[in-house]
């Protein structure tokens, strides 16, 4: 199952235009023997207005990190969905994924204040429901790939989750994932060309695919147009100051089961002062070259995904903002699309780094005041 587990995903082919995504040809069905697990941060529209928005990221990034971890950083499809997180993995290696599901939540609880709802779910019984789950693999970069989804069962999981149809329990108490690789070191990332958009499309009652895939794919090719996609983390944006936002939730990740968070806190510091150093002066230190993980960074931030649903948090203009609202709601009004977005002055990144001298690092970004998470419950309230 192990050759299963390389052969499959990690041999699919690669596509780099991002305007393609609904390109039915680019997807392949996975083997009915796959499990499919998904989380989401509950009420965490409440916590972003409490101004926990990063550790609302941080539960969602602890997820994927934890399994990649857990399946020794074997390559598996897998989506960040801002409050929360989906994958996929083969059935030789999901009881381990499971585990680390279980354990995640119960940190999440234990550590950040947060509830976790989790669920798995084997692929032959999502395609039971007459829907599939069909992956593809977009290179953002020629370090990294991502991965999108299709078919409907990602989607149809995320909703049996929240019914509580296919939940998996927390771990005991006191139980901690490994989240080696976790951080939020930088600072938010302001907007330099206006606005940050955080966007969230689905199909509408009335869509039909070509439809769909019609209204999904202007948007595509509209943000294509624009100068560097859109992208939000611009070099020149990056701020990295000491002590950083995130060290409290680093310290929280990367500790011990049997050591305090006020003696991890102290470790984290004197490390992220090091790096601090290091980046602010560009030190090269071993294999690790400062001015090229900065470039590595950039190329490998996940912004754009699509996971039965278009996701994006694109750093535009106010007019190509309107420009998209109003291409969505014109959609929305023959209901081929139900979509919600949010503005924000900036966005925010959440690392996995599992190893600073190796490029495969991916960076999670996010819009800094409840992005995804918001723009999905302006589509929730739209539905009534």
């Amino acid at each position: 199952m192990i050759a299963l587990f390389d052969d499959f995903y990690a041999n699919l082919p690669l596509f780099r235009n991002f305007a393609e995504v609904m390109d039915p040809r680019l997807f392949s069905p996975l083997p009915g023997d796959w499990v499919v697990g998904t989380a989401d941060v509950v009420q965490s529209t409440k916590a972003i207005a409490e101004n926990r928005y990063k550790a609302v990221n941080m539960a969602g990034a602890a997820v994927i990190v934890a399994v990649t971890n857990a399946l020794h950083d074997r390559d598996f499809p897998f989506v960040f969905g801002g409050d929360g997180a989906s994958f996929a993995v083969p059935a030789g290696v999901a009881a381990a994924a499971r585990q680390a599901l279980a354990e995640t939540a119960t940190w999440v609880k234990e550590d950040l204040d947060l509830t976790l709802r989790i669920g798995m779910v084997p692929v032959a019984e999502i395609c039971a429901q007459g829907l599939d789950v069909r992956v593809a693999r977009y290179a953002p970069s020629d370090n990294i790939s991502i991965a999108m989804f299709s078919g409907g069962g990602i989607a149809w999981a995320d909703a049996a989750m929240k019914r509580g149809e296919i939940s998996v329990p927390e771990a005991p108490p006191g139980a901690h994932p490994d989240l080696s690789g976790l951080s939020c070191r930088y600072e938010e990332i302001p907007a330099s060309r206006g606005l940050v958009l955080s966007l969230v499309v689905a199909p509408g009652a009335n869509a039909n695919s070509e439809a769909f895939r019609a209204a999904i794919e202007k948007i595509a090719r509209i943000v294509e147009q624009t100068p560097n996609a859109s992208r939000p983390v611009p070099g020149q944006h990056l701020r990295f100051t000491w002590p950083p936002a995130g060290a409290d939730l680093e310290a929280r990740a990367s500790r011990r089961a049997d050591e305090s968070i006020r003696a991890r806190k102290i470790k984290v510091l004197v490390r992220t002062f090091l790096y601090f150093l290091v980046m602010r002066f560009s030190i090269t230190v071993g294999a690790f070259i400062p001015a090229k993980y900065t470039r590595e960074l950039i190329d490998n931030s996940d912004f754009r995904k699509f996971d039965d649903s278009l996701r994006m948090v694109l750093d535009c203009t106010p007019a190509l903002a309107d420009e998209i609202e109003q291409h969505l709601a014109a959609c929305a009004a023959k209901g081929t699309v139900h979509y919600g977005t949010h503005r924000q002055r900036a966005a925010m990144m959440t690392c996995f780094t599992p190893s600073p001298t190796r490029s495969n690092h991916v960076h999670f970004i996010d819009g800094a005041m409840g992005g995804y998470a918001m723009a999905a419950n302006a589509m929730k309230k739209s539905a009534g």
